[in-house]
């Protein structure tokens, strides 16, 4: 007996001890929604504090506090340090301001804190360094001054640092944690040189800062090392120069005469009754009717390929005569914008590393040509000779998606909406099952963000379509980059599967939706491995956290960016039966887009 009332008392007292503990939580939190949430927390304050919004519980106690965006203003209260359990803090994009609280310091379990998008002031608190749990630290686009701390090193655990846009000052500490992958200082007043160990982050980490060093440009007077040379060395410099300059010189000649030849050659080989191509005078303009054209009345036509008619007419020899401009090297060969008048430009790709024959080539191209959809860039011609294989295509002046999302970073640059990139979105999609159900197992092949080309009005129109089964990447691409969006099945960029372009689809969403640039290598500086990345956090974190901080100052959408994060992830499925198809992934983007403007309308 006396057992049992032993047994009793001491479930008593644990019961009361979470009983406190929880009441401790539930009084933290309506301390801080009096503080700085008042109505926009619209918490049932007679129900449980684990039912709340943003709240999460384990074991009875708070361990997530989530309220990105709720319009919270004003100071943080002496409260949250009494969440001794908390292991994840999201309050960004709010309205926040002054110090963060000393009591911070309690939160000893904390693994996560996110601040940015607020405009908290003073400078960074000692006492986050001493929170040794903490993986992911996100300050940026506060008002925090003062130094960064050397004392970050404490964190040994640490694998984000984001401390961009604020007003820091000093340089940067010699930051040698193992851990840390994403970093990021940029905007603010930091001088001097990038400690060692940081010059392997990406360039965009560190701009407008008044810093030196890699990856930046050397800290290291070139004055002074010149003032050290010798008489002699300052000789041979010289001397080396000048023969440099000469040999450049006659390489110069040797490679004008080279093209001479070439175009020489090409003309030689141009009909002399010239084929003619005809596109419209409109450089947006894709909704043009007619299939396949192919004149071989004459063996002189044979050359010259003609898929559509338009308004507008040129030959070959104007594009022979067309000024160019390199757009890029691709992963095909180089595209040259070639203007014929001030109204008139077409892009003409070179291919390189044809691995076909003239007739399977032909062949194929009759089928390419054959494509004819609103959200293509339709190849209009096509030249075939044994020294030079050219496509024909439409210039299309907004560029590529990969242009608008990770140009300009900057001050000065526009934000890309949710509304402009879901609709970005579902044109691509368009376009891809298009191609899809226009021949039995058709494949686009290259899918990727410098291929999507975008109008003045943002429409997407995929480009490059079927290149894949007429020649090999040559080395003027970019291995990591194109590898980055190739699903796991694919050993030979040649034979890519419908299911292949689906993955590649889906990384391109999340390229989308986070606005980072997916490479193969997680150690590349301009991007990250990002269906391995995305998975990993949606499964150990929350979900908002993968998306482009562009996308989160637009409240109302995050459900349907979750939505079409969701999409993304099925298509980039580790074995490709378990993908859907291009059609069923189209139907769900429209749904979705269809929700959501008509969320907007409803407003």
């Amino acid at each position: 007996m006396k057992l049992i009332i032993f047994s009793l008392s001491i479930l008593t007292i644990l019961l009361v001890s979470v009983s406190s503990d929880l009441a401790s939580d539930r009084a933290a939190l309506v301390a801080l929604r009096s503080a700085v949430g008042g109505r926009s927390l619209l918490w049932n304050l007679s129900s449980s504090p684990c039912s709340w919004t943003g709240v999460n519980c384990s074991q009875n106690r708070v361990v997530e506090l989530r309220l990105p965006g709720m319009g919270l203003s004003g100071q943080l209260p002496i409260a949250i340090g009494n969440l001794t359990q908390l292991q994840t803090l999201s309050l960004r994009f709010n309205a926040l301001s002054g110090p963060i609280p000393s009591d911070f310091a309690n939160l000893s379990s904390l693994r996560n804190l996110y601040l940015q998008g607020n405009a908290f002031s003073c400078e960074i608190p000692e006492f986050l360094f001493t929170l040794q749990n903490l993986i992911r630290l996100n300050l940026a686009n506060n008002n925090f001054t003062g130094s960064i701390s050397g004392s970050v090193n404490n964190l040994t655990r640490l694998g984000t640092l984001y401390l961009e846009n604020n007003k820091l000052s000093g340089s940067i500490p010699d930051i040698g944690l193992a851990s840390l992958v994403q970093f990021n200082v940029s905007f603010n007043q930091l001088n001097g040189s990038i400690p060692k160990a940081l010059s392997g982050k990406p360039r965009s980490a560190f701009q407008g800062n008044s810093l030196c060093g890699k990856p930046l440009v050397s800290c290291d007077g070139s004055k002074d090392s010149d003032s050290k040379l010798s008489g002699g060395a300052i000789a041979g410099i010289v001397i080396g120069c000048v023969l440099v300059a000469s040999l450049i010189l006659i390489l110069l000649i040797c490679l004008c005469a080279r093209r001479s030849g070439k175009k020489t050659e090409a003309r030689d080989i141009a009909p002399a009754k010239q084929a003619e191509i005809e596109i419209s005078g409109d450089n947006t303009s894709n909704g043009l009717s007619g299939g396949p054209k192919n004149d071989a009345k004459s063996n002189e036509n044979k050359n010259m390929v003609i898929f559509r008619k338009a308004s507008r007419v040129f030959d070959l020899d104007h594009l022979l005569k067309a000024s160019a401009e390199v757009l890029g090297k691709g992963t095909f060969g180089t595209a040259y914008k070639a203007s014929l008048d001030k109204r008139v430009a077409v892009v003409v790709k070179r291919l390189k590393d044809v691995t076909v024959s003239e007739k399977e080539f032909r062949a194929k191209m009759e089928v390419v040509g054959a494509m004819d959809h609103q959200n293509l860039v339709p190849v209009r011609a096509y030249y075939f000779s044994r020294d030079e294989k050219l496509l024909v295509y439409d210039y299309m002046p907004m560029g590529s998606l990969s242009a608008l999302l990770h140009g300009n970073r900057g001050a000065g640059r526009t934000p890309l909406n949710w509304d402009t990139r879901s609709n970005i979105a579902l044109g691509a999609a368009r376009g891809i099952a298009y191609l899809h159900s226009k021949a039995p197992g058709f494949s686009h092949g290259n899918i990727k963000s410098s291929n999507i080309l975008l109008t003045t009005s943002y429409e997407a129109h995929v480009s490059d379509f079927g290149l894949a089964q007429l020649a090999r990447p040559g080395p003027t691409s970019t291995p990591n980059r194109v590898d980055g969006y190739r699903a796991p099945e694919v050993t030979d960029a040649r034979k890519i599967s419908q299911k292949a372009d689906v993955y590649s689809f889906g990384v391109l969403l999340l390229e989308l939706l986070t606005g980072k640039a997916p490479t193969h290598a997680l150690t590349n500086d301009e991007g990250v491995d990002l269906p391995r990345w995305v998975q990993s956090v949606v499964r150990e974190e929350w979900t908002a956290e993968v998306f482009d901080l562009e996308l989160l100052r637009y409240q109302n959408v995050e459900e349907y960016m979750v939505q079409l994060l969701q999409i993304a992830i099925n298509c980039t499925a580790q074995y490709p039966d378990k993908r859907p198809a291009m059609e069923e992934v189209t139907s769900q983007i429209e749904e979705l887009c269809r929700s959501s403007n008509q969320k907007n309308i409803d407003k």
